[in-house]
């Protein structure tokens, strides 16, 4: 009974919200109705129980309630992100739902993504980066998949870095070319399917960047045109993919034992892991062999649940954040050379002076091609000083609380063996100057709301 009540309390306190000023009136209505429900079976004691029950849980509800309202109002950004319920593992059989199709094989959608409206103002020279700081206060430190769904419009995110993301994507496609950039015969179609994709999304977004011409696209900030028409096409479709955005991108492909594969990549900038280890693999072992913590018992499932289900009109987002002890952003030499065939933190100099310690953040980007089935990722890689993201309100000593929250997996993932005794000395420096300095901890929500 008592079990019922509550239910159904939180039901009308939802309601309630919507018109929170005859909230009180509801409340009473709630009490009464239920009162009289169990007074009339001679359950007086439960009934007094119930009532109680009702008062406290209806003003904790509307309690929250009136504080999240209040937050998000003087937010500048979203609040923390939902989760889809695609990330879920699916309840029930082990056995995987094809969904009405056989594994395998994609029936082609009609979905066409949305034509974007231009970024608002953007320019090579001032649009500055989207200040990413996707960390938490400790302790816990929860791994999940941390997805959140994005609209179509916000795809690519390019801004003033772009030239040296050209630049050094440019070097790495003349220097290492199909270590880098692959393409496997059954994940082609999928591939130029991709290419078509940003060559009509890109000029819309960006005008003064990008121009759709007859044959394809022109760079006009480069000066580079391309031709997607032709056959053969001059290059493997995901290089030239890699030359317009500065993500890096991967295609997965399923196949008839459900799972998906990663098949076509321009991993030109991944700074701690080759697309020639990891072509070919399926989407678990790509996280097996590379130690992902947690990943069998918190990970897996809810992945390859989110991969089956995903749809062409749905596209989601993520972030992560490493540190890095050199500043090269395309290969992290100091775990190694890149051609070494085993590289690791182990390598890496220890405590080397904070100058030398950057950020290193990604926000990746997933979609399903709706002509190929394709699941593709966007990785854009974020890479600053920590000198400098250390001088932003809140930064430091939110960073200091989320190492410490580092379980000891979590911690030789990351490497924070080699730098984390300078790097916890400096962050909690600058957290007592911004202290020390009158900076309001508590209006943080309000400044600066999570992934920033």
């Amino acid at each position: 009974m008592l079990n019922r009540v509550r239910d159904n309390i939180s039901r009308h306190a939802s309601q309630a919200y919507d018109g929170f000023q005859k909230s009180s009136h509801d409340c009473a209505s709630i009490v009464k109705a239920h009162w009289k429900e169990l007074a009339s079976k001679g359950h007086f004691k439960e009934s007094a129980y119930a009532a109680a029950l009702v008062l406290l849980l209806f003003s904790t509800v509307m309690t929250y309630m009136v504080r999240r309202r209040r937050l998000a109002k003087n937010a500048t950004r979203p609040s923390t992100p939902t989760t889809p319920s695609l990330e879920k593992a699916s309840s029930g059989s082990s056995t995987p739902r094809n969904q009405g199709r056989e594994w395998g094989k994609w029936v082609p959608s009609d979905f066409q993504m949305p034509k974007p409206d231009p970024y608002p103002d953007w320019s090579i020279e001032h649009t500055k980066p989207l200040p990413y700081r996707p960390f938490r206060y400790g302790p816990k430190y929860n791994v999940t998949m941390g997805l959140r769904s994005i609209k179509h419009l916000d795809w690519i995110e390019l801004d003033n870095h772009y030239p040296r993301y050209h630049a050094d994507k440019a070097r790495r496609i003349k220097e290492r070319g199909n270590k880098c950039c692959r393409t496997a015969p059954e994940a082609y179609p999928a591939a130029v399917e991709l290419l078509e994709e940003l060559v009509e999304y890109l000029p819309a977004r960006y005008p003064s960047l990008y121009k759709r011409t007859a044959a394809g696209i022109d760079n006009l900030w480069s000066g580079e045109s391309f031709d997607i028409i032709t056959r053969p096409l001059p290059e493997d479709p995901m290089q030239t993919c890699a030359r317009l955005v500065q993500d890096d991108l991967a295609i997965m492909i399923e196949k008839p034992d459900s799972q998906y594969y990663l098949l076509a990549g321009a991993i030109l900038l991944a700074g701690f892991w080759r697309l020639e280890d990891k072509i070919g693999m399926p989407l678990s072992e790509i996280h097996t062999s590379g130690d992902v913590p947690q990943f069998k018992e918190k990970l897996e499932k809810g992945m390859l649940n989110f991969f089956r289900r995903l749809k062409p009109e749905e596209m989601v987002a993520r972030n992560n954040y490493f540190m890095q002890v050199d500043d090269d952003l395309a290969w992290s030499w100091s775990i190694g050379s890149e051609d070494s065939a085993d590289v690791s933190w182990n390598t890496a100099e220890k405590n080397r002076a904070i100058e030398h310690h950057y950020f290193r953040s990604e926000r990746q980007t997933l979609r399903r091609l709706p002509k190929s089935g394709g699941v593709v990722f966007t990785i854009r890689t974020y890479f600053l000083p920590i000198t400098e993201i250390a001088e932003e309100d809140y930064v430091p000593g939110r960073l200091a609380s989320a190492v410490r929250s580092w379980g000891d997996d979590v911690s030789r993932y990351k490497g924070k063996e080699r730098y984390g005794d300078v790097l916890l000395e400096y962050l909690d420096k600058k957290h007592k100057e911004q202290v020390e300095r009158g900076l309001d901890l508590s209006r943080e929500d309000e400044v600066r709301a999570y992934p920033y």
